[in-house]
């Protein structure tokens, strides 16, 4: 049961939460006094989080409770949005769903209000005819009017940024990280947010964490286009993601790896994703350790949506469980394809091919390969040269290569059949 000190703090956690996407003191009071089931679900998290405490009856402070709802609170936002609102009040019930949704409509109007305000401000010209002197930054970095009123309708706040304190420091610095312009213009548009950090208190404290965690320094222009928003998490939000990679027995070192190579990890909920995700590949009998190393976008994938119906797919065709197993952890990527636009037009085409089936427990990597410019091409030259290849040989060799294994191959049989 949660005590009253408790349900306070989750509730001014909250609060700050919400008023920083652009909601006044009183909407913002006024969800909250509304969601009282929230609320405890926030509570039921933070005993999650903390259960070793909680068993020998110490109180968390008031930096512990936040470091525990911030991240979470975090991970709802970039799964809903706007719709956020809609999921505190609503909570348990989906966003948008029921009698309650209705009244959440008032709650809108104020952040509807700001928004508009801040949409008028970028467009509203001056006497001379020209637009605000930031919006004309932006416009030469390469964006145009349309996508800097779409950053405003999704966060208001940017619309009264200043030009030399907030927007020319944070472009200036991405420069000198090596992103190049049109990028830099990719990744304000996806993260505005990145305007309203404080150099010396977060972006680069968090650019040294993260360093010191294995990601490569000289990988920052790269790591961040792939994701604006990691540098804009909280600290306790990566170590929650980083604790548990640990945990899986994944090598610090391979962290690093994970963190350059796909630093949208960051983003998908330990309790919600990443756990689930392990658990379902590790009663497949998969090294989970290696293939969140390998391929950790699997990891974001929906059980129910994409890993089960791919399980199923080879199920259906003679494959073992052992078999599956074996496939994804040789080719960590297999399930990421689309079962209608890959994995199915690629298997009858297999079928075609005269191989046994094993042939693709020992190279599940045909499914990387395009059917249309790889596969057919490759196979229809072997085909027509009398040969036979194992399917390796056929896809993953350079064109070089193939053409002088296929020659050999040819200058082979022809001297085995003049005999």
């Amino acid at each position: 049961m949660a005590n009253q000190a408790e349900k306070e703090e989750a509730k001014a956690v909250l609060s700050l939460f919400l008023r920083k996407q652009g909601l006044s003191n009183a909407v913002a009071s006024r969800i909250i006094n509304k969601s009282d089931q929230f609320i405890d679900h926030l509570i039921s998290k933070l005993h999650s989080v903390h259960k070793s405490r909680y068993l020998v009856g110490r109180e968390l402070t008031t930096l512990e409770i936040r470091n525990a709802l911030v991240p979470f609170l975090e991970a709802l936002f970039d799964e809903h949005g706007d719709l956020l609102i809609d999921v505190v009040e609503n909570f348990p019930n989906p966003p948008g769903k029921g009698k309650e949704a209705l009244t959440s409509v008032t709650n809108h109007v104020d952040l509807t209000s700001k928004k508009q305000r801040a949409i008028a401000r970028v467009s509203e010209r001056c006497p001379q005819g020209h637009l605000p002197a930031h919006v004309l930054y932006l416009i030469d970095l390469g964006m145009d009017l349309d996508q800097i009123k779409d950053i405003t309708r999704r966060f208001p706040a940017f619309a009264y940024y200043n030009l030399d304190r907030k927007i020319k420091p944070v472009v200036e610095f991405l420069f000198e990280l090596g992103v190049s312009q049109s990028d830099i213009a990719t990744i304000l548009y996806k993260r505005p947010q990145l305007c309203g950090i404080s150099f010396s208190e977060n972006l680069k404290p968090m650019m040294t964490y993260l360093e010191n965690l294995g990601v490569d320094k000289n990988q920052w222009a790269k790591v961040i286009y792939r994701f604006p928003a990691l540098l804009t998490y909280s600290r306790q939000k990566v170590k929650t993601t980083v604790d548990y990679l640990t945990e899986l027995g994944v090598s610090a070192e391979n962290t690093g790896k994970i963190l350059t190579r796909c630093p949208h990890i960051i983003s998908y909920s330990v309790d919600d994703k990443l756990r689930p995700t392990s658990e379902y590949f590790q009663s497949l009998g998969v090294d989970v350790g290696s293939l969140i190393h390998r391929c950790p976008q699997t990891f974001g994938l929906s059980i129910e949506d994409n890993l089960k119906p791919v399980t199923e797919f080879f199920l259906e065709r003679g494959y073992t469980i052992q078999e599956i197993a074996t496939m994804v952890s040789k080719y960590g990527a297999l399930y990421t394809f689309s079962l209608s636009d890959n994995l199915k037009p690629k298997w009858e085409f297999f079928l075609t091919m005269d191989y046994p089936k094993s042939e693709l427990v020992k190279f599940p990597h045909y499914f990387g390969y395009s059917l249309g410019l790889r596969i057919k091409p490759r196979f229809a030259r072997v085909r027509n040269c009398g040969v036979r290849l194992v399917m390796n040989q056929v896809l993953s060799l350079s064109e070089s290569e193939f053409e002088r294994l296929l020659e050999k191959k040819v200058e082979k049989l022809s001297r085995s059949n003049s005999k």
